[in-house]
């Protein structure tokens, strides 16, 4: 569960970082995964465990791989 936590806290950091660097709001990000954009919100504060399928539509947004959304985590 630690584990899971501090990958979630990675991960949405990154997305949050990327989303914001590339210019693109949370609304955007949402639209393209098929989520709310509250659920985008959840994902980068860590307060939700999104599936493998919908980080590959992020990293895809964010025109990045999945394997970069998980770097450095171990």
């Amino acid at each position: 569960m630690i584990f899971t936590i501090m990958v979630n806290n990675i991960v949405g950091k990154r997305i949050s970082v990327l989303r914001k660097q590339k210019g693109i709001s949370q609304e955007e990000l949402a639209f393209i995964a098929h989520v709310d954009r509250t659920y985008i919100s959840r994902i980068e504060s860590a307060g939700a465990n999104p599936s493998l399928r919908l980080l590959a539509k992020i990293a895809n947004k964010l025109d990045i791989s999945v394997a970069e959304l998980l770097r450095d985590v171990k």
